[in-house]
């Protein structure tokens, strides 16, 4: 892979069930397994998260070069379900937009705009959803310590 392409986050165990991830950038985010009383993500959490934040960003940009949104909410759901060889899996996984903006030709101009980013998004820009809906490959490996 070409340096300008790779992508990497770190993960470290931080107590059972309990996890930390970490960016290049220095960002942090720390996750679990979804045991009572915690309230961090869980990691099919963190996969639907991504495929809302992917998408929400694409159209964020697209939009708000029109008009400031009033509103801008993004929920992305699906089920997690076993499937015939036993293994798990989300599946119907949906993103679902509700957006508003201000009155006036600015506000008209993003809504007009909306649909047509949504559906960019999904074709063609979010990384995400796309690499879900195409399938990549996972290799996964155990480093030498």
């Amino acid at each position: 892979m070409a340096a300008e392409t790779f992508r990497s986050v770190d993960i470290e165990r931080t107590s059972v069930g309990r996890y930390v991830a970490r960016n290049v950038r220095g960002g942090t985010l720390e996750f679990g397994t979804g045991e009572p009383g915690d309230p961090n993500f869980t990691p099919v959490e963190l996969l639907l998260t991504a495929i809302a934040g992917c998408t929400a960003a694409d159209v964020d940009f697209i939009v708000s070069r029109r008009s400031e949104p009033t509103r801008f909410t993004v929920r992305s759901s699906g089920d997690k379900v076993r499937d015939d060889e036993g293994g798990n899996l989300m599946v119907d996984l949906a993103v679902e937009f509700t957006v508003t903006f201000p009155d006036g030709e600015a506000g008209d101009a993003a809504r007009e705009a909306l649909p047509r980013s949504v559906q960019m998004s999904h074709d063609r820009l979010c990384v995400v959803s796309r690499t879900v809906e195409l399938g990549s490959p996972v290799t996964t490996t155990i480093a030498e310590s």
